[in-house]
């Protein structure tokens, strides 16, 4: 390392955080407390207050990434506020007897809902157990046996008095099976038809006449007997329906009386009633049968017609509910009426209707995935109508545009909710721009954190999260070193020396799988050891395309130097993303200078390989290369970038300082070290700007140089700014302690020029010029010839 390198190296302890040993101790020593969310205290400023504004249009949507922890903190702040909230009303739906298609509501205080069911359906088993037994009371049968005597009666005196006018006609009358019919008397005894058939031409014509008057006497006389008939009908009807409600009577007395108070249950038993006493004339026999089956089957007409429909159902110190719905679609969301099929039609009543989430969740709480909620067609727009009218309609039509179905309607429940939608910060903006009754309905944004502030008070309740999730694991104990190992993943995840990472999720995930290492190990405390292993495993599990990366440098396949010199080449950093895996692996950057006005060519773009990002950092080279060197002469150059054996889009500017650095490299014809790699982005005035990923980009790059031999003269440069980003593994942290490996840091683009071609960059004195024998000097001269050749030289 040369002396003007040292000033941009950085020791090893600057290579990650700096963890005090007391502090850790002090974490595992805390007692008393228990475990509780950590950090958040905007977000859950945020939650605090949209539960307390009890008003419309005051839902939450909660922003941040997954694995940020935000369903436990909802879920615990929910929790504590339902608790003390009153437990929301019963919900039942009931038959509506004036038009079945639309089913009523009934409102009942919370645990009533069940109890009115079961004395309901009492009502109907002690019904069921009168009757048909109640039609053999005496009294009954006494009452039955008059209306049918006064008929008997009536249809006696008519035939009577049409037998003594046969008689008196010498025709006897007889009445056989309903029948009635007519027979001569000859010689005081009655003809049969054989003998009959043997009388005179003239005497069967007479009495033929005979029996034709006879006959229309008795239909004069039996005129009236179809109202006979009806009256008899009538009046065994009135009976029935008299003895039936007088049964009634007493027992839906005895339900009015429970629900003296409820004005919807009284109303709802005096609409039953006269339905009641209907459907029991119309299917109650008269005379007890034995079939059960037919018994059964009468109940169940029964109960589906009369006994309501509990749509939500609360104890009445449950507080308010909180419902997390995972799968918001619309009949998960606003419920549904399920059918059955009946001779080829599709049936559906009052009983069939089912419950969804924001029934469930009404007078509470509803979460709800905002991602899966806008991908549901309708769902959203029906929500936003929900919230606003404050009513829950189960729309039925669209789920059954069939012809041969019963469409039933059911009435509308009032809506009081608070809804917690779940999503990410791009969501929320796009929905904000496109949508305008966003805003209105979702008036309280509480945004989660990507980092924890590493203090004492985030360190003990981690600490104490941690061990609580050992325990669970049945390990014992948690160590001080396995603390620091899980607190540096922590640093890591946040890639940030002075902040934690809010993904908290990752770490108790990490620690999980450190005790499944433990555990093989048969120690029964939480080591530094456990949790490297549970690292590594992962990393191998994973790392399969990283290690094929790697062969193919070492095989040739892809051309990496890591010592030597070379002309317009560098080694870039990059880091590819493949699932939840990322890795960082060098790529070669070449760039090629000549004579010409084409000016810089970014190769990739050309191709349509280069993002859009990755064209403005290279488009910033030539605003650079005006700026520094062609203040008194037109830039006028041809220059072509690429980046070698990529194949598919490359996105990003971290390549352009490494870019500008290769450029300049082939424009004043200066090799570049190849034991270095570059990555950082640049302005136009050559100032380095932090890039992200510069763990992964460093890691990449050394297990390159590790496996080809450590020198002592590798390493990266990275920019200053990215020093507090950086958290490095051991492996790497070890070998800069060594001096086998180098991380250097710089501000601006004749630092970095400065470490890669060893030799002084140059500044410009007060004439405006460079000194001689500089890395400037000789860009800018090669710049002015380039410019002569082009646009010829201003002497001729």
């Amino acid at each position: 390392m040369t002396h003007n390198s040292q000033k941009y190296a950085l020791s090893a302890e600057h290579l990650g955080p700096q963890l005090d040993k007391n502090l850790i101790q002090q974490a595992l020593d805390v007692t008393g407390l228990s475990s509780t969310f950590i950090g958040q205290d905007r977000a859950k400023a945020a939650l605090n207050f949209a539960i307390g504004m009890d008003m419309p249009g005051y839902n939450l949507y909660v922003m941040g990434e997954p694995a940020l922890g935000r369903y436990t903190l909802v879920q615990d702040i929910l929790q504590q506020a339902a608790s003390e909230k009153a437990t929301p009303d019963d919900w039942c739906y009931i038959n509506n007897f004036d038009d079945e298609r639309i089913p009523g509501t009934l409102r009942l205080v919370p645990g009533e809902g069940k109890v009115l069911v079961k004395k309901v359906e009492a009502l109907i088993d002690e019904l069921l157990d009168t009757f048909p037994a109640a039609f053999d009371n005496p009294g009954y049968q006494r009452k039955k046996k008059a209306i049918h005597q006064a008929f008997d009666d009536k249809y006696e005196a008519a035939i009577a008095l049409v037998e003594r006018k046969a008689l008196e006609q010498q025709v006897v009358l007889y009445e056989e099976n309903g029948a009635v019919s007519f027979s001569p008397v000859v010689d005081g005894k009655a003809l049969d038809d054989s003998e009959f058939a043997n009388l005179s031409e003239e005497k069967r014509q007479f009495f033929y006449d005979l029996v034709s008057e006879l006959e229309t006497i008795l239909n004069e006389q039996l005129l009236e007997l179809p109202q006979w008939k009806r009256e008899l009908s009538e009046n065994l009807r009135a009976l029935r329906r008299d003895t039936i409600e007088q049964a009634i009577k007493p027992l839906l007395k005895q339900l009015e009386h429970d629900y003296s108070g409820e004005l919807g249950v009284l109303r709802y038993l005096r609409e039953m009633k006269p339905a009641l006493v209907k459907a029991m004339l119309e299917l109650l026999p008269e005379e007890a049968e034995s079939d059960k089956l037919e018994e059964l089957d009468i109940r169940s007409i029964f109960v589906g017609d009369f006994v309501p429909n509990v749509l939500m159902h609360h104890e009445l110190m449950d507080g308010a509910p909180i419902i997390f719905e995972p799968n918001p679609s619309y009949g998960n969301l606003f419920g549904r009426v399920e059918y059955s099929s009946m001779q080829g039609s599709l049936y559906t009543n009052y009983r069939m209707i089912r419950p969804g989430a924001l029934h469930k969740a009404n007078g509470g709480y509803l979460v709800l995935d905002a991602d899966r909620l806008l991908s549901q067609p309708g769902v959203w727009d029906a929500l936003k109508l929900a919230l606003k009218t404050g009513e829950i309609v189960i729309d039925t039509l669209s789920d059954h545009a069939v012809t041969n179905s019963t469409i039933i309607t059911p009435k509308a429940i009032p809506l009081s909710v608070k809804v917690v939608l779940l999503g990410s910060r791009d969501l929320y903006y796009l929905v904000q721009d496109v949508d305008d009754e966003f805003n209105e309905l979702f008036r309280v944004l509480a945004d989660f954190e990507h980092y924890l502030p590493f203090n004492e008070q985030t360190v003990r309740y981690m600490s104490l999260q941690i061990q609580d999730q050992i325990q669970q694991m049945e390990m014992e104990t948690l160590s001080a070193c396995g603390l620091k190992q899980l607190l540096n993943f922590s640093f890591r995840q946040a890639e940030h020396q002075r902040k934690l990472s809010a993904r908290f999720a990752e770490v108790l995930e990490l620690v999980r799988e450190a005790c499944f290492y433990a555990a093989q190990h048969d120690s029964t405390e939480l080591r530094a050891e456990h949790v490297q292993m549970a690292l590594e495993g992962k990393q191998y599990r994973t790392g399969r395309i990283s290690e094929s990366f790697l062969e193919d440098i070492q095989e040739g396949q892809i051309l990496i130097d890591t010592d030597d010199w070379a002309v317009g080449k560098i080694n870039g950093l990059t880091v590819l993303e493949i699932g939840d895996t990322a890795f960082g692996t060098p790529a070669r950057i070449s760039t090629t200078v000549f004579a010409g006005s084409t000016g810089v060519v970014d190769i990739e773009r050309e191709v349509e390989l280069g993002k859009s990002i990755h064209s403005k950092g290279v488009m910033l080279l030539t605003g650079y290369l005006g700026a520094k060197y062609a203040q008194h002469f037109p830039l006028t150059l041809s220059a072509n970038i690429a980046m070698e054996q990529s194949y598919g889009l490359i996105d990003g500017d971290s390549a352009s300082l490494a870019e500008v650095c290769a450029l300049i490299s082939a424009i004043a014809d200066i090799p570049i070290t190849q034991s270095l790699a570059v990555t950082g982005s640049i302005n136009q005035h050559g100032q380095v700007q932090a890039i992200g990923g510069v763990n992964e980009k460093i890691e990449g790059f050394f297990r390159l140089c590790q496996s080809r031999g450590l020198t002592g003269k590798q390493g990266c440069i990275i920019p200053a700014s990215n020093q507090l980003n950086l958290v490095l593994n051991d492996e790497v942290i070890k070998a800069v302690e060594q001096g086998q490996f180098h991380i250097y840091v710089v501000k601006g683009v004749d630092e970095a020029l400065e470490l890669l071609m060893d030799m002084p960059a140059g500044e410009r004195n007060s004439k405006g010029q460079y000194p001689k024998r500089t890395i400037n000097y000789l860009a800018l001269r090669r710049l002015e010839e380039i410019a002569e050749i082009v646009n010829g030289s201003s002497d001729s």
